[in-house]
């Protein structure tokens, strides 16, 4: 058989690069490839259109295995199991246990509570916790920083006083104060000495609880670039090392008590590949301290983006977090929190939630994601984004701490400063449709309302502030969407729904697909716009548009033809309606001579626009 196989493939030559890159040359006829093909993305590097084996010859991290330092390829060795986890934010013990026994049986393994401080005491937790088995289910708390060790210390008496086998518990208590510094402005770095090595003491018999968390799903949030979120998060977790071992504790004890809770977004294979290069480089960093390789090992929960949902069209969420979990679960994180699709809008309802919860169970249960180790290993294009992107996080990682680290960078606002440059980037990239928002600014639902829906602002996660001094830059978290949203709601409120007329004319595909574009273009403000097959004079388009009552006709053709049609029929519509021209054609000059002034195109600042319209509509 063997023999077979190798005849087999003897009668074949293996392409060099240079014949393939030969043949896309002649089927691009003349194109230049590097714009056409070559992926010029936003964490400093290119990817190729695609990669061979000798591209990996100088990866070192390709020759580990599963299970082995540096744990590129994930912590486990036979399999990919991960935990579903589901967040309830606890108001009432008694109602958050009976919903927390309630999805216990509807496929999740991993519980997060988050409890107010003033909660936090021993009949609280009992009640909270009563008839939860913490050997069989991962607990996660978070609570305000000031009362982590009181909940720790309760916690073990609890399970000491049920006999639960210690040892065998794991869970997570979120003591970040790093993170308040980034998201509130509020300066509380004296709790990072202070509390962090009280908070392990206390939790020194329950060796399977994290107590230390990094939280840079909090830079997810607000908009970050992928590469800036491995690279903060690197140094985040290096700053909490520094600071624990510094006040004496074990470096060993330390690694294994820091947890990763970090965000996940829409960028597929870049985000399988940010999760093992984090693994890789937390490995390479905690080493430096001379630790066995199994402190070494990076402990990741991955939550997806709250920043890409949208209000409008918000099943399309659904969509964005189902890949996002898939980039998860194939780079071996340990447990995932589906963000439920309503979450913009709403406090999520069951139906969100379930939803939430059965978007995890099916890759495990339907699509086997759970069963194999590192799927994408040996895939030359993740293989080479995770060293690709490993090398700009860690230079970023570098920067932060040649200017004296995360703790230092954080109070002087720098890492705020640049995650908020990042999300202002990006909004004005999706205000040009450089970035798409799929259901927002791209290809919206013309017909759909709010339907009384509002964004919902994010709330502070500590019940009080009274320690808290110094007033700090905090991050942006304002959605990508929002800004559309603003603008197509308060379209809604207009006493009159704008109606957007397409006086299709001329050469047939350029007149359909110029209608189309100006369409989505401008039902993006949630003008209903109206579509036609075309018109034999630019009379009859206009006449046609005053008698459905047009507050904006929008002129369809081809450049060409623009020259004869779009001064007459601007010149016939005499100011009844807003006109516009869809495109930039040459003759564009001669039309602004005449009197016309607006055009919409795909360089068009798709946001600017529509707020200038809306003006000029009385909105």
């Amino acid at each position: 058989m063997s023999n077979n196989k190798e005849k087999l493939f003897s009668e074949f030559q293996a392409p060099t690069t240079q014949e393939w890159l030969d043949k896309i040359q002649v089927d691009l006829k003349g194109a230049d490839f590097q714009k056409r093909l070559v992926w010029r993305t936003n964490e400093g590097f290119n990817v190729q259109p695609f990669y061979r084996r000798e591209d990996l010859k100088d990866l070192k991290a390709v020759d580990s295995l599963p299970g082995e330092f540096p744990f590129v390829r994930g912590n486990k060795k036979d399999n990919n199991l991960w935990l579903v986890r589901q967040d309830i934010v606890v108001e009432d013990a008694a109602e958050a246990n009976k919903k927390a026994l309630d999805i216990l049986n509807k496929g999740v393994d991993s519980l997060g509570f988050k409890i107010s401080g003033s909660d936090v005491n021993a009949q609280f937790i009992a009640t909270l916790l009563d008839g939860i088995l913490p050997e069989y289910v991962e607990l996660n708390f978070k609570t305000c920083q000031r009362h982590c060790v009181e909940l720790a210390e309760v916690l073990v008496a609890y399970f000491k006083e049920k006999q639960y086998p210690l040892a065998d518990l794991k869970g997570s208590i979120n003591f970040d104060p790093i993170e308040k510094i980034l998201t509130k402005g509020k300066d509380v770095s004296a709790l990072c000495a202070e509390v962090a090595p009280q908070l392990i003491a206390a939790l020194k018999e329950l060796p399977g609880y994290k107590c230390i968390n990094v939280n840079s799903v909090s830079l997810n949030n607000a908009g970050c670039y992928i590469y800036q979120e491995l690279g903060y998060a690197l140094a985040w977790g290096a700053e909490y090392l520094n600071i624990l071992t510094e006040a004496g504790v074990d470096a060993a004890e330390a690694a294994k008590r820091i947890k990763f809770n970090m965000g996940v977004s829409e960028n597929y294979f870049m985000e399988i590949a940010k999760f093992r290069a984090a693994r890789l480089l937390w490995a390479q960093i905690v080493k430096q301290y001379e630790v066995p390789d199994e402190a070494c090992q990076m402990h990741a929960c991955a939550i997806t983006s709250e920043y890409n949902q949208t209000l409008f069209d918000s099943y399309v969420n659904l969509l964005r977090s189902q890949t996002e979990t898939m980039s998860a679960a194939l780079a071996n994180v340990d447990s995932i929190v589906v963000t439920p699709f309503d979450k913009p809008y709403e406090t999520p309802t069951e139906f969100a939630e379930r939803i939430a919860r059965n978007q995890q169970l099916l890759l495990k249960e339907e699509a086997h994601f759970d069963k194999l180790v590192d799927v994408a290993g040996g895939s030359y294009t993740i293989e080479h984004l995770t060293d690709a992107i490993a090398q700009e996080g860690w230079k970023l990682f570098l920067a932060v701490e040649e200017a004296g680290g995360f703790l230092a960078e954080a109070l002087n606002g720098n890492i705020t400063n640049a995650v908020n440059a990042s999300n202002d980037k990006r909004h004005a990239a999706a205000a040009t449709r450089r970035e798409f928002i799929l259901g927002t600014n791209q290809f919206p639902n013309f017909t759909e309302t709010s339907d009384g829906k509002q964004p919902l602002s994010s709330a502070c996660g500590c019940a009080t502030a009274t320690h808290e001094t110094g007033e700090l830059p905090a991050l942006n978290t304002q959605r990508l969407a929002s800004e559309f949203e603003t603008l197509r709601l308060s379209t809604e409120k207009a006493e009159k729904q704008p109606i957007a007329f397409m006086l299709t004319i001329g050469n047939l595909a350029m007149r359909q697909a110029r209608a189309q574009f100006s369409c989505n273009f401008l039902a993006a403000a949630g003008y209903k716009v109206m579509d036609n097959l075309g018109f034999k004079t630019v009379e009859e388009g206009v006449d046609a548009a005053l008698e459905a009552k047009a507050d904006i006709v929008v002129i369809c053709s081809s450049d060409d033809e623009y020259a004869e049609y779009a001064i007459p029929a601007f010149q016939y519509l005499n100011g009844r309606a807003m006109f516009v021209v869809a495109g930039a054609p040459a003759c564009s000059e001669d039309l602004k001579a005449a009197g016309i002034e607006n055009f919409i195109h795909v360089k068009s600042n798709q946001l600017e626009t529509l707020r200038a319209y809306n003006a000029k509509l009385g909105i």
